[in-house]
């Protein structure tokens, strides 16, 4: 991934350096497991623990050689570790080592992420709190609809937000599986022992079954819900670019001292962050399609899955942390303009309560279809004539045959939608009773 979209800690673990470190730490947990086995002498795996390293530029000078990182990398380490050496990746084959040191790579790169959606909820639940109770227009098709709060928009993100951090922790615990079983998986040359010995020293469990490789299903499942977290990223900031727009001006992003919106246009204050997060978003969802056609290779293996891996994985979590990062400082400093949601509220003439008024309607008798009729007629006199909604209903005859005037008052009462708030976000937080 470019450095633009790096963030240090995530991109520190993704140099080669940290993947052959990972790879060392697998083939070390192996050893320890054949000294548990009583394979590797005391004086070995001694020898093994001080010395067994490497240098990086060693490993890449062997490699134009050899052209197998693996090979070179086991070269590098023996040059290093000397005679003892002849333990290190005994039994085993490449994918061995590279697949179990992916698991460790990719849960730990599913630690940062899972972190940072935890910030992303905390600047969510707050902005839900503080606008619980804040009326706003709710739209739909971009149109008008009916009035929810401010708070209710936040929450319901916040609700999203929630399911993606569970989603998460099954596709982390999913990929947390390493494999010591040889050739083909059949541990031909190792021990089901061992396997289960270098896993629990590293913190993985043992894949049940396992071909040359990790099925990459689980991989799948890791990409494709980091795919639908980026959706969700996404379906957040087209919300909130919408809100910026001129025209509506409800939420704007932050606008630094110095900050430059358009190099033509001095006044531009341009949603920036959402913009460039909803097209990242795009790039998360390439990546996934990459790793559902890794699924299916040929037999117990080949390797068309590795080069792609080689991408994604960085490329994918290097993303969704830097997303992830970015959208929790948008959300912490966006400005609210409460007297622009006010004012959208009332731009539709209080057409809002035609649905209150149906409603009514057919509970005094009157029939559904003739009361949609006789509703939807003064709703459209109410915006042509950009007229309230309210005077037109209480002016029409047909209407006050049916409902007295203390019951039309009751019928445009804002109140009467917001009745059922609390009891939504005692749902999406129970957690915070104390509000």
């Amino acid at each position: 991934m470019i450095d633009r979209y790096t963030l240090p800690e995530m991109g520190r673990l993704w140099t080669i350096e940290s993947r052959f470190q990972a790879w060392l730490e697998v083939e070390l947990a192996i050893c320890e497991g054949w000294h548990v086995l009583g394979v590797i002498p005391d004086e070995d795996i001694q020898s093994i623990r001080n010395k067994a390293g490497f240098d990086l530029e060693r490993i890449l000078e062997i490699e134009e050689r050899t052209k197998h990182d693996v090979i070179a990398f086991l070269t590098a380490v023996e040059e290093k570790t000397g005679p003892s050496a002849r333990y290190i990746h005994l039994g085993c084959t490449s994918s061995d080592i590279v697949d179990t040191a992916n698991a460790l790579l990719l849960v730990r790169a599913g630690k940062a992420i899972a972190s940072d959606l935890d910030r992303l909820l905390e600047a969510l639940r707050t902005l839900a709190w503080k606008y619980k109770t804040l009326p706003a227009m709710g739209r739909t098709h971009g149109i008008h609809a009916e009035p929810i709060t401010l708070g209710l928009k936040f929450a319901g993100f916040y609700a999203e937000f929630d399911r993606h951090r569970h989603r998460w922790h099954e596709a982390v615990e999913n990929i947390r599986f390493g494999k010591i079983s040889g050739a083909v998986g059949t541990y031909a040359h190792l021990e089901p022992e061992l396997e289960s010995l270098a896993c629990e020293r590293l913190g993985l469990k043992v894949d049940p079954i396992s071909t040359q490789i990790i099925q990459r299903d689980r991989y799948a499942q890791y990409f494709t819900t980091l795919a639908v977290m980026a959706g969700g990223v996404e379906r957040l900031c087209v919300e909130l670019r919408h809100l910026q727009r001129t025209e509506v001006r409800e939420i704007e992003e932050g606008f630094g001292k110095g900050q430059k919106g358009s190099s033509a246009m001095p006044h531009k204050k341009n949603p920036i962050s959402a913009e460039n997060l909803s097209g990242l978003s795009r790039l998360l969802r390439s990546n996934a399609l990459a790793a559902l056609e890794n699924m299916a290779l040929w037999h117990e293996r080949d390797i068309s899955h590795s080069s792609v891996e080689r991408v994604i994985m960085p490329d994918s979590t290097i993303l969704m942390d830097y997303m992830l990062h970015r959208l929790t400082g948008l959300i912490s400093g966006i400005q609210v303009h409460e007297e622009n949601i006010t004012r959208n509220l009332n731009a539709s003439q209080g057409l809002f309560f035609s649905q209150r008024v149906l409603l009514a309607l057919i509970e005094k008798g009157l029939q559904r279809q003739e009361a949609y009729e006789l509703v939807q007629a003064l709703a459209m006199q109410a915006w042509e004539d950009k007229t309230p909604f309210a005077d037109l209903v209480r002016k029409n005859a047909r209407v006050v045959e049916y409902l007295s005037s203390a019951e039309l008052g009751d019928l445009f009462d804002l109140s009467y939608f917001f009745r059922h708030v609390d009891l939504i976000f005692h749902r999406v937080f129970p957690q915070d009773a104390k509000h």
